[in-house]
């Protein structure tokens, strides 16, 4: 007689699609109380991301009236704010934090970092950072999976898994693409082995699912393509050599990137004092360059647009790209809390779209949306998801030319990628270093 309990961590480290529709023929039960979990953890993760989104598009509401000079007032008192929640709430960490504890804490997250992470990713995101919300949907949803496993008593990989199928769900809202969303979760984890916690995939895609109907009849958003590209049809085969190159500038704009992020880490790491010293810097950083260069404030989702419609110079794409750079590594190394995938979206179409006011005749939309999935392959190692997402963000329906550029970006990407953690120990960065 078959057992009503749920598997063992050997069992589900084991499952695959076959076996799920095999068990559930076996013991639908079984399956079906799985199934609902992980929807369950899915359906909270995106009322909180619903919840989230409102109340960030209220505050930055408030917050957009600053323009100009007053940003050098405004700006640095934010950052003055969120230093000083950090402070008293403690430090919540970044993407990296949650990669280690992926690793290292068998995917146990922390919800006592929850409200530090809530209140200085909120401010640092309306007060015009240019960090995206990514990493605090992250980090509350899987820090709910990992408090749903421990009401279930669920140990190893069947916690782990929980864990990462809550991450899914806070990836999923943000993008509006639930398998892009759950394939993100697992691919960021690792900087070479693109998949390694297979066995979390089916609850991510289920939660996933889940969170993407609760946010989008919430928000309304998710349904429709975020961004309006121009008009796309793949009919040559020459576009996946125009992808291609679009793939490696892509790629050389990540190896940039990375370059200032690291640069204003060491400036930052000199600063001595409290957080909040560093972060009131930050924001006089951010504010000097929000004045210069407005479309480098805030995270890009509307700014983008910006992009698209207006016949900008090749020169002020190319600054505005260079300006991008600097304001996330600001913001990230500042202490201000968010995460860089939309950012770096925003910068990759900023440089696509320089290149095609230089060499008339090439497609804006190929040019624009190559560029921006190689930069983000190269800087996070996502080449699977970041074409998955993209398609769906633009409605770039033949993308196999965003994945040739995809792929592009992570196979010429740094070997010691930005993110340390996914090297998954501290031996094989130190020898990633010792050969590059």
């Amino acid at each position: 007689m078959s057992s009503n309990k749920p598997p063992t961590s050997n069992q589900t480290q084991r499952w695959t699609f076959l076996q799920l529709f095999g068990l559930a023929k076996r013991n639908p039960l079984m399956i079906s109380k799985w199934v609902m979990r992980w929807a369950v953890v899915g359906a909270a993760g995106g009322l909180f991301a619903a919840f989230y989104w409102n109340v960030l598009e209220q505050i930055t509401h408030n917050l957009q009236r600053f323009d100009g000079l007053s940003l050098l007032i405004v700006m640095p008192l934010a950052g003055l704010v969120i230093g000083l929640v950090i402070h008293f709430l403690g430090n919540p960490g970044e993407i990296a934090v949650i990669v280690d504890n992926i690793h290292f804490r068998g995917g146990r997250l922390d919800t006592r970092k929850n409200p530090s992470m809530i209140l200085a990713s909120l401010l640092s995101i309306s007060a015009g950072g240019s960090a995206g919300p990514e990493a605090p949907l992250v980090q509350v949803t899987g820090s709910f999976g990992t408090w749903v496993a421990d009401r279930l008593k669920l140990q190893g990989e069947d916690l782990r898994s929980m864990s990462l199928a809550a991450m899914a769900a806070g990836f999923t809202a943000l993008f509006g693409a639930p398998l892009g969303g759950a394939i993100f979760a697992l691919e960021i984890l690792h900087h070479q082995h693109i998949v390694e916690y297979y066995e979390a995939l089916m609850p991510a895609i289920v939660s996933s699912c889940a969170s993407y109907l609760v946010f989008a009849a919430i928000t309304h958003l998710g349904i429709a393509p975020t961004w309006h590209f121009p008009q796309y049809r793949l009919e040559n085969i020459d576009d996946f050599a125009i992808a291609i190159m679009f793939g490696i500038i892509g790629a050389i704009a990540g190896w940039i990137f990375m370059a200032i992020f690291r640069g204003c880490d060491r400036l930052f790491t000199l600063i001595p004092g409290p957080i909040y010293v560093r972060t009131t810097l930050a924001g006089l950083g951010l504010g000097s360059l929000a004045v210069l260069l407005p479309l480098t404030r805030y995270f890009g989702h509307e700014e983008l647009e910006s992009v698209l419609d207006t016949n900008f110079s090749a020169i002020f794409l190319l600054t505005l790209a260079l300006g991008k750079m600097a304001a996330i590594s600001v913001t990230v190394t500042g202490g201000w809390r968010g995460g860089f995938i939309i950012p770096l979206f925003f910068t990759g179409a900023c440089i696509g779209k320089a290149i095609t006011v230089l060499i008339p005749g090439l497609n804006p939309a190929l040019a624009m949306i190559c560029t921006m999935a190689a930069i983000n392959a190269a800087v996070t190692r996502t080449p699977i998801s970041t074409t998955l997402l993209l398609s769906k963000l633009t409605n770039f329906s033949p993308f196999t030319p965003i994945l040739f550029a995809s792929l592009m970006g992570f196979f010429l990407a740094p070997k010691v990628p930005l993110i340390a953690s996914q090297l998954k120990s501290q031996e094989e960065a130190t020898e990633l270093i010792r050969n590059s």
